[in-house]
């Protein structure tokens, strides 16, 4: 290649830098040169005229990567030629304006009733010169490159409008082989992505049969063989006849110390990983300039997340630190192992009772004060047993960690997969002859 042709490749790339393409046979094209794009109708709750209609229609959150959900649509009203000129065909391309912007999956079935869009998604249909298909992939692999970050300024309410959607800059081949191009991918990641189902499937096993082991552990103990005795609380069931049941206000304290420089770790809850210096959880928590007056926290305590107890924000500090002044800090009185609480609190029926001694209007408002936390009843094992308990329970999570971080590690790596093929596709890294016509 010349140097002045490379020249102009290279100024030709300048208007597309996220879709670079070393090919003369590409054309460099606006989407509203081949693509027909129209933006769905602002939400409309009542009649405006007689001969208004009541109609189902998508939102963004409809329209996922690839997916589009078509189960209780939401309706709402829109005039007769409204509802012509954003009726949904098998084809359609649908492309989120707000939110996640530039989310794009095809609708791929017929309807089984009228249905329009909201302003918060567009309608793509080709014009002649592009395949939608091909369209979708290339907004997968600019979603990927991060361009919607910088089109679309995320660090304000992104919008992907209309005319930025128009004006949108594309390398495009002939439009049969950009149907080439998409089938071939649709082939591809089709396969790809019932890989990651079945391994993501085999994920969710892994961890519900951990779940599930713990819960019968920390209420049953390891021994399937000795006798059991109700325990007189109906969210436990039998326990061992030699476990006591004691009120956690007889097996903790609760510390109220505050820190007076608001320099210690900083700490925070999840209910997936339990307690841990916030500096180790990828979670968003603001942090203010001055936490003078949070809650000292020591290595050993149950720390318990009050507005989120009832999703399982509870753990023991392996840390010490100083937690939110919205939390609440309890100490054993040593009757109980913090080992030994830490698995408990992963326990689906103790998760179970706190709820019920929550309180809130809202379900997802409920809130966990120490008087309802003390009333609980736990399970109380001899010391040596919860000792076994936890010893047991460590070595097992040893081994499915293994798997989980195994089977997440092959995710990754499929998604990766299926990332550059997309990218060498819609980049023109193919070659183009192995594909079927």
């Amino acid at each position: 290649m010349s140097a002045l042709a490379q020249i102009e490749l290279d100024e030709r790339d300048r208007l597309v830098p996220w879709q670079p393409c070393n090919a003369n046979d590409w054309k460099r094209l606006q989407a509203k040169r081949i693509f027909n794009i129209a933006l769905g109708k602002m939400l409309q709750p009542n009649a405006n005229n007689s001969d208004d209609e009541e109609v189902s229609y998508l939102k963004a959150l409809h329209v996922q990567w690839g997916k589009i959900e078509l189960e209780d649509l939401p309706k709402m009203w829109a005039a007769p030629w409204e509802i012509e000129h954003l009726s949904l065909e098998p084809g359609d391309l649908l492309v989120c304006e707000g939110g996640e912007v530039g989310r794009a999956a095809r609708l791929m079935v017929e309807l089984k009733e009228k249905c329009i869009i909201q302003n918060a998604l567009h309608r793509v249909r080709s014009e002649g010169l592009g395949h939608v298909g091909f369209l979708e992939y290339c907004l997968i692999h600019a979603s990927n490159m991060g361009w919607f970050d910088v089109l679309c300024n995320r660090a304000t309410i992104a919008h992907f409008t209309v005319e930025k959607f128009r004006n949108l800059w594309l390398h495009l081949p002939s439009v049969e082989t950009q149907r080439r191009i998409s089938d071939y991918l649709d082939a591809e990641t089709a396969q790809i992505d019932e890989l990651i189902a079945e391994k993501e499937n085999m994920l969710q096993l892994l961890e519900e049969k951990w779940a599930a082991l713990i819960s019968r552990v920390v209420t049953r103990g390891l021994d399937e063989e000795v006798v059991m005795k109700d325990s007189g609380l109906e969210w436990l069931g039998k326990i061992p006849a030699h476990w006591e049941v004691k009120r956690a206000k007889q097996l903790f304290s609760i510390r109220d110390e505050r820190s007076e420089t608001g320099e210690e770790e900083l700490l925070t809850v999840s209910h997936i990983t339990g307690v841990t210096l916030r500096s180790e959880k990828n979670v968003y928590m603001f942090k203010s300039e001055d936490m003078t007056g949070y809650k000292l926290c020591y290595s050993g305590d149950l720390v318990v997340n009050t507005l989120w107890a009832w999703m399982g924000a509870m753990g023991v500090a392996s840390h010490n630190g100083i937690v939110s002044p919205e939390y609440h800090v309890y100490v054993s009185k040593g009757i109980i192992l913090p080992s030994y609480i830490e698995m408990f609190c992963r326990s689906k029926p103790f998760v179970a009772e706190i709820i019920r001694h929550s309180k809130g209007v809202w379900s997802s408002r409920l809130r966990l004060y120490p008087d309802a936390f003390f009333n609980i009843f736990l399970p109380v094992p001899p010391k040596k047993e919860q000792e076994d308990i936890v010893y047991f329970l460590s070595n097992e999570r040893l081994h499915t960690s293994k798997l989980e971080s195994d089977l997440k590690h092959s995710i990754a790596l499929l998604k990766e997969r299926r990332s550059a093929l997309i990218t060498a596709a819609v980049t023109n890294q193919l070659d183009l002859q192995t594909l079927s016509a």
